[in-house]
């Protein structure tokens, strides 16, 4: 077991903590290394976990190796992203008040007015609602996350895969962010989009950023 993968999965999970992404009953956090998979485990508080209580499992056969406690219940959000892109090697499910707000609405995170959206995610789509701890929550959102890597989920969360813990946690962050101005921009009315030529322009940024790390991973 990667002892410094652990630790490095404990710094994540305090910060989510710290900004308000992640609870004792919201949100887990996984990273898959060298055959393994570790994952935070069922309802603790993530700003209180140690060593010995990060779950890991045999990546083939799931059966737990090493920590006391069992895995998140949300375990088939992180094995079936990880069974769907070889490059994804991290996986966070967490529900942040604002992407969390709009997928209750079922409505993505989208615009053609701030560079930021457009230039790092495209759009964050939202995936149709699926139950909870069952495959189906994953199987609706699927198609996305085949070509997305941070997704709604339905009247839930959010799901994000990176190649890396730290990229994971990023990615969440800044799309809560653009998630509260997209918001308050809305509010206020009258957004002003940015000239077509610059959306493609950001677009094929967009693009060629997703495919660098695609061929990478």
């Amino acid at each position: 077991m990667d002892l410094a993968l652990i630790r490095d999965i404990l710094t994540v999970c305090k910060r989510l903590d710290q900004k308000g992404v992640v609870n004792a009953y919201e949100g887990n956090v996984s990273v898959k290394r060298d055959g393994l998979l570790y994952i935070t485990p069922a309802g603790k508080n993530k700003a209180f976990l140690s060593e010995e209580m990060i779950c890991v499992l045999e990546e083939d056969s799931l059966t737990q190796v090493g920590g006391i406690f069992p895995p998140s219940s949300e375990m088939l959000l992180h094995t079936g992203a990880y069974n769907l892109r070889e490059d994804v090697k991290s996986v966070i499910h967490c529900h942040p008040t604002m992407l969390t707000a709009f997928s209750l609405c079922l409505k993505p995170v989208q615009t053609n007015a701030y560079p930021e959206v457009i230039g790092n995610f495209r759009h964050i789509p939202c995936a149709p609602y699926g139950r909870p701890g069952t495959p189906e929550i994953f199987d609706v959102a699927a198609d996305l996350v085949k070509e997305y890597d941070i997704v709604l989920l339905g009247n839930h969360g959010v799901l994000c895969v990176g190649s890396d813990v730290y990229d994971c946690m990023n990615k969440v962050e800044a799309a809560e962010s653009i998630a509260k101005v997209v918001f308050y921009a809305q509010q206020i009315g009258n957004v002003a989009d940015l000239p077509e030529s610059e959306v493609q322009m950001f677009l094929e940024k967009q693009a060629a950023i997703t495919k660098a790390r695609r061929q990478k991973g």
